[in-house]
């Protein structure tokens, strides 16, 4: 399971994947950072991911690409 959520961040950090607040909040985490700063990102993205996996999951909810503040 691991795996997928780090393969499907890479997924959301692509250069051309569609604009969604999961993306900028992982570009954010890695902007001026290089290298180093991305596998962090990455793991962040997998993490938030897992997350947001299992609130669709219990909640029955519709997933939105940039929710509400």
């Amino acid at each position: 399971m691991r795996k997928l959520l780090v393969q499907s961040a890479h997924c959301v950090l692509r250069k051309y994947a569609p604009d969604m607040a999961l993306q900028r909040s992982g570009l954010g985490l890695c902007a001026g950072g290089g290298k180093n700063a991305k596998k962090p990102a990455i793991v962040a993205v997998a993490r938030k991911l897992a997350v947001l996996r299992h609130r669709l999951w219990a909640g029955s909810a519709e997933y939105q690409a940039f929710p509400p503040a």
